[in-house]
C-alpha cells in the first residue's frame, strides 16, 4: 500500500472528515472507493477488462475497445 499526500482547503478537508465519519469509513477508504466510482484503475486493470470483454462476446479489439469504453462511461454516472 502507497502513501499519498495531499491539500486540500480546510473546508473541504471538515467536509471529507465528516463523510468519512457519517459512513463509519476512514478518509482513506473512501478516497479509494470514490476512485473506483469514477473508473480510476491501473492499465493492466484497464486492459484486462478489454480481454474479459472480447473473449466472452468474440468482439474484434476495436468493438471490444468502444464496448469497455462506454460501460466505464456508464459505470462512472450511476
Amino acid at each position: 500500500m502507497n502513501r499519498l499526500t495531499i491539500t486540500l482547503s480546510e473546508s473541504r478537508y471538515r467536509a471529507l472528515k465528516e463523510a468519512s465519519a457519517r459512513r463509519g469509513k476512514t478518509i482513506g477508504k473512501l478516497i479509494d472507493e470514490s476512485l473506483a466510482f469514477y473508473g480510476i484503475k491501473s492499465r493492466d486493470a484497464a486492459l484486462d477488462l478489454v480481454r474479459r470483454a472480447r473473449k466472452r462476446s468474440k468482439l474484434s479489439e476495436a468493438e471490444a475497445m468502444k464496448l469497455a469504453t462506454n460501460e466505464a462511461r456508464a459505470a462512472r454516472r450511476a
